[in-house]
């Protein structure tokens, strides 16, 4: 069985879908009393965190994936513009930092991959930099040597193209904006959604293929 660990977890929405597919959720970071309330009435054996910048990523248990939507408040279009540099969303850091501790305390095998959800505002704050960071602070999870280069402007819009990979030596990473209409909810709901696999080349095929 699957297990996984959910950070910026909310009410547990990642963890009721995982357990759907037949995936264990093992722990989960969330701060907010009201929505720990609820997964902890829906998934009693789910240890709970607390605190992401509190958390030692070599200390606790090891998972196969990792899960995060970290704060999207300064990446947002309603937001302020402050994007990786705002107090809510530079927490995107903490969860590469405790990937990295886990990789590290156990050899680089857990976690295999990690999934990144946040708003399509994060492909376009500081001209496109900010995802250019993201992107290759997931790469150097595997690789510190890692360099992502910023691709030119497409006729004038969204420096990055709604999809895309990289494939390196022995790791990869994929991303797509999914839409949540798409999904049976009554709503237009576009979300950037990243998958990095530490261990090989699947990163494309989770994200792009059905099956």
């Amino acid at each position: 069985m699957i297990k996984f660990g959910s950070l910026f977890d909310g009410a547990g929405t990642v963890p009721f879908a995982a357990a759907i597919c037949g995936a264990e959720a093992v722990w989960a970071s969330e701060i907010e009393p009201f929505p720990i309330a609820v997964t902890k009435k829906r998934f009693p054996n789910m240890k709970h965190l607390g605190d992401i910048t509190k958390i030692n990523g070599a200390e606790i248990e090891p998972v196969d994936v990792i899960v995060f939507g970290f704060c999207c408040q300064n990446l947002s279009v309603a937001g302020n513009g402050k994007g990786l540099e705002g107090d809510q969303s530079k927490l995107f850091f903490e969860a590469v930092r405790i990937i990295k501790e886990m990789r590290d305390s156990t050899n680089g095998r857990f976690p295999t991959v990690a999934v990144l959800e946040n708003v399509v505002g994060a492909l376009r704050t500081h001209g496109g930099e900010d995802f250019r960071i993201i992107l290759e602070e997931m790469c150097r999870i595997k690789d510190s040597s890692a360099a992502i280069p910023r691709p030119a402007r497409r006729g004038g819009g969204s420096t990055w193209a709604d999809a895309g990979s990289i494939l390196a030596d022995g790791y990869s990473v994929a991303w797509r904006i999914l839409d949540a209409q798409f999904w049976g909810v009554p709503q237009r709901r576009r979300r950037i959604f990243l998958v990095a696999d530490f261990s090989g080349s699947r990163a494309e095929k989770i994200l792009f293929e059905r099956e």
